[in-house]
């Protein structure tokens, strides 16, 4: 594990470069809501997106404890099949073969374990996990296939310190039957005691007196702890329960660099994801590991059942990372690969692939889309001709098939208007901003020259590099920092402001396990112990405004002050109440503000009406804007404050320091 410290001269340098002016706001900021004007805002203004970068998905919210598990591939040009991960116990030999029975063609290889001549003990393997195991009093469901002959009476399962041996809990799996056919075993695990770390690994042992034929082969060797929401093959609680917190509307899937693969061959395949365990091939990540395809379509789309999101079903453009791209005359493939995903997820059971979603996975009832991006980031890859033939052929392709068949549909492009391409009717367009704070803030307005024929979503967006960074690979942050998070802030509210011309936004990439990553910058980090599941400053900033989202933004007046160092806007929320957002970055001293809603001004001589009280909540960080929440040291540098208002004739009054983020919400009640 990697832990970063930036010292004193570092902060100094880092905070001396910001290419806006310190502002002073001498007078009162003093603004009039009016309760009449402004635009509805999409229902989904705030929400995930999820690809499996920084082991986020394996190792991640896929609760999946066993790392490894199948000894999937996907490309083995690429990664080599490998026993990492596994151990063997009491003198077993491990060993992978490609038997001529394979377990699936889709999973060719698996584990032979020898047992040693004349051994009277119990042997077997050890998987140390996605760098390590949480283990507590809970029940672990757990399965594995066995092929060869064994005359022993079970296999045991048990839960273990790496360290010291101690065993937290065990069970015996007791024997089917053996032979040439591979048989498939189910167990569950209760520990009686909880391990008082993460270094735990697990394990399976048989007697070797009992095995014939000097090994047997195993493969797909799974353990799951309990999921979210029970659901098997499902997604880890304590991450799941952080991203419901925000109240999230929508979940862009399956990426991301995912979707396109590194080759053409490689790209994400939505069938290849949809079948049992046994029959979904390992893919070639493009983040530097390989995949179990276990969080496939069918677990994104419980991943939205679950928390009540929007799908927007990201599918494959025709274009793979490394340049190669399908010719024109091949693009119909693509094409139709996308018709098929759509007809498996929402046609009925008379459909092909509608049929095979209620007969192997008994949904009968279709899922809904109602939006459909066509590839990602295409603007940027496939070199010289990338985006060109994605404007010439590529996406004109999927705009035509889709308007045809599915013209319900919200139809989105990979690339925005913001990088070239002129979008057709009604489709909308994606625009990915990594920035630096003050880019952020100077974003703010951004969107307000946009028409609603212009409607884009923000399908990616984070402050990545202090003021004076650049590059979407180079110079990193260690970790969100409250200056960038407020930069966020500012750039979310503009949004908020042009609620009508976007679809909506979420932070990108959102997890980050702790052990391994390619992308530093991450809304939570996370580890195999539950206690370095770190939510850092920029979740709190999107919980705020995404808990308290605009479904009707109202015009506002500005009697005094103007737009900056205070960033706002102002608006209705699905509670009925009346909301005013603001942010203070760069003033060099605090912003005195008075918010009056006008609508609501006649109610101040009754008090026990709605409207004459507000809560104001305010996130305030640390003196220094660079300081950040550290998974090491299980602090949290962000404060939120909640204060109740009275209406003094009309007007709400209140303070708010320099680099912080406010919500005034009049009470509904």
């Amino acid at each position: 594990m990697v832990h970063f410290h930036l010292n004193a001269g570092l902060w100094a340098a880092l905070l001396a470069l910001t290419s806006l002016q310190p502002c002073s706001a001498d007078k009162p900021v003093d603004l009039i809501v009016r309760p009449n004007g402004g635009n509805v805002s999409s229902p989904i203004m705030y929400g995930l997106m999820h690809e499996d970068i920084n082991n986020s998905g394996d190792g991640g919210i896929y609760a999946e404890l066993i790392r490894n598990r199948a000894f999937q591939s996907g490309d083995e040009s690429r990664y080599p099949v490998t026993l990492d991960g596994w151990s063997p116990v009491n003198g077993a030999k491990l060993s992978l073969k490609k038997l001529p029975q394979p377990l699936s063609s889709a999973l060719p290889y698996s584990m032979n374990v020898a047992v040693p001549s004349s051994s009277a003990k119990k042997v077997g393997f050890a998987n140390a996990g996605y760098w390590g195991m949480d283990v507590k009093v809970q029940k672990y469901t757990g399965s594995f296939y066995v092929k060869g002959a064994y005359q022993g009476k079970s296999f045991t399962a048990s839960l273990q310190s790496a360290l010291t041996g101690e065993v937290f809990g065990t069970t015996e799996v007791p024997v089917k039957k053996t032979g040439n056919d591979w048989v498939k075993y189910d167990f569950n695990l209760v520990p009686g005691k909880a391990a008082p770390n993460s270094n735990n690994t697990f394990a399976i042992t048989f007697d070797a007196a009992g095995v014939r034929g000097g090994s047997l082969d195993l493969n797909l060797i799974s353990l799951f702890p309990p999921t979210y929401k029970n659901r098997p093959n499902g997604l880890r609680v304590d991450i799941m329960e952080a991203l419901a917190a925000v109240k999230p509307k929508f979940l862009r899937f399956p990426g991301g660099n995912m979707l396109e693969g590194n080759t053409l061959p490689t790209w994400w395949k939505w069938n290849e994801t949809i079948r049992d365990l046994k029959n979904r091939p390992g893919r070639a990540g493009v983040w530097g590991y390989p995949l179990t395809a276990g969080l496939g379509l069918v677990e994104y789309m419980q991943w939205c059942e679950d928390l009540n999101l929007e799908p927007i079903l990201a599918v494959w453009s025709g274009l793979a990372l490394d340049g190669g791209e399908l010719p024109e005359y091949r693009i119909d493939e693509a094409v139709q690969s996308a018709l098929d995903e759509l007809e498996f997820l929402t046609g009925d059971a008379s459909t092909h692939w509608g049929g095979i979603r209620a007969s192997i996975l008994g949904h009968t009832r279709p899922w809904k889309i109602r939006y459909v991006e066509i590839g990602n980031e295409d603007w940027l890859g496939g070199g010289s001709t990338g985006f060109e033939n994605y404007k010439k052929y590529r996406f004109p392709a999927f705009f035509k098939a889709f308007q045809k068949k599915y013209p319900e549909i919200q139809l989105i492009a990979s690339p925005s208007v913001f990088d070239g391409m002129t979008i057709p009717k009604p489709a909308a367009g994606d625009y990915h901003p990594y920035l630096t704070p003050d880019n952020m803030v100077s974003s703010f307005n951004k969107f307000d020259g946009l028409t609603r024929d212009n409607l884009t979503l923000i399908g990616e967006a984070a402050s990545t590099h202090p003021n004076g960074g650049s590059g979407w690979d180079g110079n990193l942050m260690p970790f969100p920092w409250w200056g960038g998070s407020v930069g966020e802030a500012i750039f979310l509210l503009g949004l908020e402001r042009n609620g009508d011309k976007v679809i909506g936004a979420t932070y990108a990439p959102g997890l980050r396990n702790l052990n391994r990553w390619q992308w530093s910058m991450t809304q939570i980090q996370h580890a195999a112990d539950p206690a370095l599941t770190t939510l850092s400053t920029s979740y709190h900033v999107w919980k705020l405004l995404g808990t308290t989202a605009i479904t009707k933004t109202l015009p506002i007046t500005a009697k005094t002050g103007g737009i900056g160092p205070l960033y706002y806007v102002a608006g209705e929320t699905e509670r009925g109440t009346s909301i005013f957002k603001a942010a203070v970055y760069n003033s060099t001293e605090p912003v005195a503000v008075t918010v009056q809603f006008a609508g609501l001004a006649g109610k101040v001589k009754q008090p026990h009406k709605k409207g004459t009280t507000a809560t104001l909540t305010v996130l305030t960080g640390p003196s220094n804007p660079y300081e950040y929440n550290d998974p090491w040291k299980h602090n949290n540098v962000v404060k939120e404050t909640k204060t109740k208002l009275n209406a003094q004739q009309g007007t709400f009054s209140f303070t708010l320091p320099q680099l912080s983020v406010a919500v005034l919400e009049t009470d509904s009640d």
